[in-house]
């Protein structure tokens, strides 16, 4: 036992002193350091440690300035806690050493020698600007001190609450979003979270309703750092977390020692107000830390056997493809993630979490699937967690693919990688893809049914950061990686996408007309999908990677939104703006909405005007959908059509029949040129009264006249 001095008649008594700092037992119900009245709370657990030091550091300095050992008293269970005064947050760091048998065999690795950072800590030291560390040491973090954690004023604060199923959310990368100089944002603010502040106002005139934010824990971009071709590769995706509690300090426009995560606080709160919901993209599959060839510096260093699953000799299990994978079911690990979504949610406001890799959380510690997951439950039960968004990436790199049967208890929704799939399949052509597609754009009731999870279950997409932009999809048949240093074997090869005839850029105009016509396609169909609609940063006005689908190593113009081709296609712009703002327009399209009051089913699919009663024949590429319901103030009917001709020819198209006195109008039709006074109704070939002809790989939509004769 250390044996301290005891100073008696003190305001903080009992107080003892060690290695010249007062100190006292401390807060073992608070993780982390923490400022409380006159001191400094730290609070660390460790199942298999023998002894606990806390080091302090100045600001910068690679060795500690003091080493205070946790007296045996100060330890209650396996939580080690003392406050320690007379310190100032501003001018230390701090980091953590453990003791304790090191049995690789085990998965005990203790070393008593390095310094380990607090999995709680609110700030991480020795990151600061993007690709830039202070210090020399690799895979050397310390922790800091935040003061205004629990005391940021967020005013009247009320969050929007947005039904799943009505959200229209953007997926971005902070620094991507507005790194390249035609952002127009202010320099200092170019791929940070103010940076995107001042983008506000975009994203209002475009329509969303939420924004994704690809991982914002602090991560160490330099994490296998390295040169191709004269071009340094980083981690720029950030899907390699460091430290869970901590905001990337990268990702601020100004230094912010010891306020870390106000300029995100402040982003938070400024989209809220304007009615847009945050999503964080968390990864709580693996960390940085590797296999037993990578860094040590955190979980290995507190409780390795606890951390990470591991196979019977002691090496790490990995599920996640990034070499280890944390072992989530473990009631600790399990703690330890709720503890952090409370965090998000309480000190930051969030809206949401996307789960990446999220089957992983649904493993034993053995790596076997579990029916019912500990962790996922009490995600889904839990009273903090209770009004937010929990949206899983419902597979993994080990094989396990749990679209439509993840475990959910009723809370749960899903990236819908078979609506990505089979949109992609249908929309190009191929055969036999049409009853998938209704599926899918009648919200995927077939995986997730319509009593239980319904349309707030599916989250649809065409494209996500992972894979092709929008604009790739219709210009490459194959994915161009090569400048990611790896011959062109990273990334997926099964990309469902189509050149139009040409691999690439070209200039032939008949081949660019079928490009933009398909992808207009695409948007149209993926806004008139019921479910959440999300889509990709750039694509609304043709962003391109180059063919790159695996762009996670490029801080460059590969991954950086190139704003000028905001002017140079600003059809597709304005059409998707439109589209955005339809589907707002339209809670039919979302989901239901109520009975129709002329007696029309809810969904109807039609071929040639009349309802099919049995599944679609295998080589019918052209489908006709009839949401009918009512519109939002429940006052009237809101009945839409939707066709989708993904056959290279023309199709004679019938439209369901409608009461007297009602009239179909068309108004969208993507092989028409999209302006704000396009007249498709005009443009469109009509054969008959409710007959039309629709021009090869087009969609087409249609409103009972009635009720569209303003906006839409």
């Amino acid at each position: 036992m250390h044996k301290g001095s005891l100073l008696g008649n003190q305001r903080y008594a009992p107080i003892h002193e060690i290695n010249g700092y007062r100190v006292k037992p401390g807060k073992y119900l608070r993780n982390g350091a923490t400022i409380v009245e006159g001191g400094v709370n730290f609070t660390i657990h460790s199942n298999g440690a023998t002894s606990c030091n806390l080091c302090l550091f100045h600001r910068y300095e690679d060795e500690p300035f003091a080493i205070l050992p946790f007296p045996e008293a100060y330890r209650i269970g396996n939580m080690y806690s003392m406050v320690v005064y007379g310190l100032d947050p501003k001018e230390f760091e701090y980091a953590y050493q453990f003791d304790g048998e090191y049995d690789v065999h085990k998965g005990l690795i203790f070393d008593k020698t390095k310094y380990i950072l607090d999995p709680y800590a609110r700030a991480v030291s020795d990151q600061g600007t993007w690709g830039g560390r202070r210090s020399q040491k690799e895979h050397f973090y310390k922790a800091r001190v935040v003061a205004d954690e629990e005391n940021y004023d967020w005013g009247y604060f009320v969050q929007p609450n947005l039904e799943p199923k009505d959200m229209i959310i953007y997926e971005m990368h902070v620094r991507g979003f507005t790194m390249d100089k035609s952002s127009g944002v202010e320099v200092g603010h170019r791929g940070t979270f103010e940076g995107i502040k001042e983008k506000i106002p975009y994203l209002l005139e475009l329509g969303v309703n939420a924004v994704e934010l690809m991982p914002i824990f602090e991560f160490d971009e330099l994490e296998d750092v390295r040169e191709y071709d004269g071009e340094k590769l980083y981690n720029y995706w950030g899907y390699s977390p460091v430290c869970f509690f901590a905001p990337n300090t990268a990702y601020a426009s100004k230094r912010e020692y010891n306020m870390e995560g106000t300029e995100l606080r402040e982003l938070i709160r400024e989209l809220n107000r304007n009615g847009i919901e945050v999503i964080l993209d968390v990864v709580f599959n693996h960390t940085a830390e590797g296999n037993e060839k990578g860094p040590f510096f955190s979980f290995k260093g507190i409780d390795n056997n606890i951390y990470y699953m591991l196979t019977p000799d002691g090496k790490y299990y990995n599920f996640s493809g990034c070499g280890n994978v944390m072992n989530c079911n473990h009631p600790i690990v399990q703690q330890f993630i709720l503890e952090c979504l409370r965090h998000w949610v309480v000190s930051y406001r969030v809206d949401g979490f996307r789960f990446d890799l999220a089957s992983i959380m649904g493993r034993n510690e053995d790596g076997s699937p579990m029916s019912k997951p500990p962790l996922l439950q009490s995600l889904a039960f839990d009273p903090i967690l209770g009004k937010v968004k929990l949206i899983a990436e419902a597979w993994d790199a080990g094989g396990l693919y749990q679209v439509g049967s993840f475990p959910a208890w009723n809370r749960w929704a899903e990236w819908n990688g078979r609506y990505r799939d089979d949109m992609r399949c249908f929309l190009k052509g191929d055969y036999g893809m049409a009853q998938a597609a209704i599926n899918r754009i009648t919200g995927s009731l077939d995986l997730y049914g319509k009593e239980n999870r319904g349309e707030n279950a599916t989250v649809n997409f065409l494209n996500c950061h992972d894979g092709f932009t929008l604009y790739d999809m219709y210009a490459y048949n194959y994915k161009h990686n090569e400048k990611n240093g790896w011959d062109n074997t990273d990334g997926a090869n099964d990309n469902n996408s189509w050149n139009c005839g040409v691999e690439g850029e070209t200039n032939d105009p008949e081949v660019l007309k079928l490009r933009n016509r398909l992808r207009k396609n695409a948007f149209a169909i993926l806004m008139c999908s019921r479910g959440s609609a999300m889509f990709l940063a750039g694509d609304e006005f043709c962003n391109t990677q180059f063919g790159n689908n695996n762009a996670y190593c490029q801080d460059n113009l590969v991954s950086w939104l190139d704003w000028t081709r905001k002017e140079q296609y600003s059809e597709m712009f304005e059409f998707c703006k439109f589209m955005i703002h339809f589907r707002k327009a339209h809670p039919i399209l979302r989901g239901r909405s109520g009975p129709s009051g002329c007696g029309f089913p809810e969904v109807t699919v039609h071929n040639n005007g009349v309802a099919w009663n049995s599944e679609c024949k295998p080589d019918t590429r052209t489908i006709g959908i009839m949401f009918a319901g009512r519109t939002e103030e429940n006052i009237e009917d809101d009945i839409i059509y939707i066709g989708v001709n993904a056959f290279w020819e023309d199709q004679s198209v019938q439209l369901p029949k409608l009461p007297l006195g009602r009239k179909w109008r068309v108004i969208m039709n993507t092989e028409f040129e999209h302006t704000p006074n396009t007249d498709y109704h005009k443009l469109t070939r009509w054969t008959g009264t409710d007959t039309l002809m629709m021009y090869p790989r087009s969609v087409l939509i249609a409103a009972v006249d009635k009720y569209h004769k303003g906006k839409f």
